[in-house]
């Protein structure tokens, strides 16, 4: 199959969706009609780095990659909108290998209601993906960025916690002795996340001052809230919602399960700061988003983050850093 062949192929697998798209997949440019405002981000995912195909499917990779780019379009509160794939393709993967990536990318495209509008593909000697997602708002007082942290605001969390990192330590390790369906539950937090498009959406409406979508874990992400916004963040570690399952993975692993939770990213939740009287509409906000907040923490005077034991002690904890990942660790002996 040449190029051309591959391309009609992809887009064959694409549906329509959206009344803001006039020209999508097939033409030099796609073309959307400007209403509002429009939030756009861009996320790369590289193999080897960021997955690794002897775990990961195609179609699971054509998921996750849409999945992590329009979680950020959820910490912006924003609609979901249209997205956009460049694919580099190694010679060993086969047409069908990349038109399962374009099904996978495809069915969460329709479960969220986001219209694949097209890309490009070109040969590479390591597969990556490169997606750009945008959202859409009636203006831009309807969203809400990293950068509104307030002193005195609560901190929360949605949903749980170490989930996608305890997943890639059972698919990386084949660690077993676990039943079997908190291992599936925990695999799939790693391989096909949802973003929180409808919790985003709800919160932002229901006025939280600052939101970022945990990517790189609360101890990073936390920190990025504090430093846009010129605050402290305070996480109090004890009080972190970690997800059933990932105490055992961690313990099989030689790991405190702290740090899957305050450190292993990917579970895609949305980490919010909120002036106290406004907490229980944020809290009737995220149920109305089909999840659930955890109060974590305080925004204080001052800078960067805190992430303080159940004794007060502050722990030292880091999530992940694109430009220095870490290997998986050795299976203990």
């Amino acid at each position: 199959m040449n190029e051309f062949e591959l391309i009609e192929a992809i887009r064959a697998r694409f549906g329509e969706r959206g009344g803001r798209v006039l020209i999508g997949s097939g033409d030099d440019g796609a073309v959307t009609r400007c209403e509002g405002v429009t939030v756009t981000s861009v996320d790369g995912f590289v193999e080897g780095v960021h997955f690794r195909l002897a775990t990961t499917s195609m179609r699971d990779l054509g998921h996750k990659c849409l999945a992590g780019a329009c979680s950020d379009i959820a910490a912006m509160g924003a609609l979901p909108g249209e997205a956009y794939f460049v694919l580099g393709l190694p010679t060993h993967l086969a047409a069908g290998e990349v038109t399962d990536f374009a099904e996978g990318a495809e069915a969460l495209a329709a479960d969220l209601g986001v219209a694949i509008c097209g890309g490009d593909l070109s040969r590479s000697h390591e597969l990556f993906v490169a997606v750009t997602a945008t959202g859409h708002a009636a203006g831009e007082q309807e969203l809400v960025s990293r950068a509104g942290a307030r002193p005195g605001d609560r901190v929360g969390v949605t949903g749980t916690l170490g989930g996608a990192a305890a997943g890639l330590l059972l698919l990386e390790r084949k660690l077993g002795g676990l039943d079997p369906e908190i291992g599936e539950t925990l695999i799939a937090r790693q391989l096909r996340p949802r973003p929180r498009l409808e919790a985003g959406r709800a919160l932002a409406q229901a006025g939280v001052h600052a939101m970022i979508d945990v990517s790189d874990g609360v101890a990073s992400d936390g920190a990025r809230v504090a430093e846009r916004s010129g605050v402290r963040v305070e996480i109090e570690l004890s009080r972190l919602p970690v997800e059933e399952g990932v105490t055992a993975v961690a313990a099989k692993a030689g790991i405190e399960p702290i740090e899957l939770a305050a450190g292993g990213g990917e579970d895609y939740e949305l980490l919010i700061t909120v002036a106290e009287d406004l907490a229980p509409e944020a809290e009737a906000a995220a149920e109305q988003g089909g999840t659930a907040v955890t109060w974590i923490g305080r925004v204080r005077e001052g800078a960067g983050v805190r992430l303080l034991a159940g004794d007060g002690t502050e722990r030292s904890l880091r999530g992940w850093d694109h430009l220095a990942p870490r290997p998986v660790p050795p299976a203990p002996a």
